[in-house]
């Protein structure tokens, strides 16, 4: 076995970018450019207003001595007026600073009298409230470098450039398989000897929270042949296949027998770790493929500890938990030898140990927002001592 440190590791050093492709830039919000982004145009393109106010030649203005006002420009107009020496045009926020103007006084520091403008702004000066052509970006510049996460500004900064699509980093096509003959659909009464499944709804909502919408989910009976066939399906279709379940020693367990039948080249199997022990990690190619435990707490915290780091590394983005020290509010133990991920509720400076660890248990999960770290070589920690949490992105 290898510690929960190596396989993060590993997992960085094995999985590869998606190729890019080319996306509309409304849908691609979440991803990462794949290549640098250069300005197409001058922003603005023309000497534009920032107030709602009055245009007008500084130079051609005597200071104290009112100004002559004729015509308006409002924000989209594309008409031309040439402002010559002691007049003045009514301007709107946005409109286009027309020529002959190079200074607009705000409204709220004039007077009208009649058809004259009187400037009552002591401190005003020449080029005020006027943005210069490409005060923003000028065209051919740098707007955004290849590695930049599209966040919705920046959406809308790409949009304000005049671009229509960019080449990013896409999200992932993701397969789920479920495996278990107890496994129950919720809503539908329960059988002896039957126990709801849940681990498709998590993982797809943790997908989903990553803007991850292409999830396709199969459902498989303990049956080393219909897993082999749904496997081989699933790596037909998807990017990174994640499969729950049957992946221990049990004489129903043939997840690591499916993977091998699929040629899915194993690149470690089991972790010094608590919850999630069994994990696996291979290949298929370049497509990453998890066998993760078939216990509810297991496969989230094996999601979020390394799942995430394959995601982030076929995104070309960091999506690894942020981690951080917090003081223990409680005492917590374990044996030494495995790292253990125990969720917690973290407050301010201190973090809790939440009541019901165990793998099977999701009711702990529900109220956490960390997982508690504890290293091999930990044992026992007490009230008021220092631990390394990892914060859920929720």
């Amino acid at each position: 076995m290898i510690s929960s440190a190596i396989a993060k590791a590993i997992i960085k050093e094995q999985c590869e970018a998606l190729p890019p492709v080319l996306l509309p830039i409304k849908q691609a919000a979440g991803t990462v450019l794949a290549e640098d982004v250069y300005a197409p145009v001058d922003i603005p393109a023309y000497p534009q207003s920032s107030m709602d106010g009055y245009a007008f030649s500084y130079d051609g203005w005597k200071k104290g001595e009112p100004l002559d006002l004729y015509g308006e420009m409002a924000a989209g107009s594309n008409q031309t007026i040439q402002v010559i020496p002691g007049k003045a045009v009514r301007i709107f926020t946005g409109a286009a600073v027309p020529p002959g103007a190079d200074t607009v006084v705000m409204q709220e520091k004039t007077r009208i009298e009649g058809d004259e403008l009187h400037i009552e702004d002591p401190d005003l000066k020449a080029g005020d409230n006027v943005r210069p052509v490409g005060s923003e970006i000028s065209r051919n510049a740098l707007a955004l470098e290849k590695g930049t996460l599209l966040t919705p500004p920046a959406i809308g900064f790409l949009a304000g450039i005049g671009m229509a699509a960019v080449k990013v980093y896409p999200k992932p096509r993701v397969a789920i398989i479920v495996t278990g003959n107890e496994l129950q659909e919720p809503g539908k009464p329960l059988q002896y000897g039957q126990v709801y499944e849940s681990n498709s709804a998590s993982l797809t909502t943790a997908l989903e929270a990553l803007q991850i919408k292409d999830i396709s989910l199969y459902r498989v009976e303990d049956n080393l042949q219909a897993l082999t066939t749904t496997l081989a399906t699933a790596l037909e279709q998807a990017d990174m296949v994640l499969l729950t379940g049957g992946i221990s020693v049990g004489d129903y367990d043939f997840t690591l027998k499916a993977t091998l039948e699929c040629g899915i080249e194993t690149i470690f199997h089991k972790i010094r770790q608590k919850p999630g022990k069994p994990i696996l990690f291979g290949k298929h190619g370049q497509q990453p493929v998890f066998g993760l435990p078939g216990n509810p707490a297991s496969v989230m915290t094996c999601f979020y500890e390394y799942v995430l780091v394959a995601i982030g590394e076929m995104q070309q983005r960091d999506l690894t938990l942020r981690k951080r020290r917090a003081i223990l509010a409680n005492a917590v133990k374990k044996p030494a030898g495995p790292t253990h991920y125990l969720k917690g509720y973290a407050d301010g400076e201190k973090v809790m140990s939440l009541e019901g660890q165990e793998s099977y248990k999701l009711n702990s999960f529900a109220r956490a927002n960390c997982l508690i770290m504890l290293p091999e070589e930990l044992t026992q920690a007490g009230p008021g001592e220092e631990v390394e949490i990892h914060i859920l992105p929720y």
